[in-house]
């Protein structure tokens, strides 16, 4: 069975040591740990408003983007990546934290609106809708007012592990997207948290 294609794999977070540890940077730390897996250091680059390391993984050359935009103006990033390189839509990953999945869950999904998530929101009017999402649960602090605080705040340590580990079971499952396809990826992620 064939895998599904991609080349770039954007993390949506807020560049600067404030933002570094906070739910918001859950898409930063899934291509930090990815590039860490495969020593390639994230270099700056003006061109794309962010921070780039290539890596290959099954066999794919892939992109990992950083953009340093801010959370809100990501789409500026990604589009400029995309343009460069000419990918399609379709190859494009974007990985952001997810308020309505409880943390420790991820999901793996293409296209979709943007849930009010102000990343993706950016990334929709900038490169449309139909890009695969890998959306890292976080958990809801309860109510709609505390979600501008919440996001911007570190998560309890057993909150923060098990984000963390979700980051390393969606890393895994990428060489199944890969490899595999994504139905294959999307069945292994999502019965691990059953």
């Amino acid at each position: 069975m064939a895998g599904t294609p991609l080349q770039i794999i954007a993390g949506l977070g807020n560049p600067g040591p404030e933002h570094r540890l906070t739910r918001h940077n859950a898409g930063f730390w899934f291509v930090d740990a990815l590039a860490r897996a495969h020593g390639a250091p994230f270099r700056p680059h003006s061109r794309y408003q962010g921070e780039i390391a290539k890596i290959t993984v099954e066999g794919c050359e892939l992109i990992l983007l950083k953009p340093q935009t801010y959370m809100n103006r990501s789409g500026l990033s990604l589009r400029a990546l995309i343009d460069y390189v000419k990918a399609p839509i379709g190859e494009l990953l974007v990985v952001h934290d997810e308020l309505d999945l409880a943390p420790g869950v991820a999901r793996l999904k293409l296209g979709g609106g943007h849930g009010g998530h102000n990343g993706l929101r950016d990334t929709v009017t900038h490169c449309g809708p139909d890009f695969w999402r890998l959306r890292l649960g976080i958990g809801h602090p309860g109510d709609k007012s505390q979600v501008i605080d919440y996001v911007l705040q570190r998560a309890s340590g057993a909150d923060e592990q098990a984000i963390i580990d979700s980051v390393g079971s969606s890393v895994e499952a990428l060489s199944v997207f890969l490899r595999d396809g994504a139905e294959q990826a999307m069945k292994q992620l999502h019965t691990q948290d059953q």
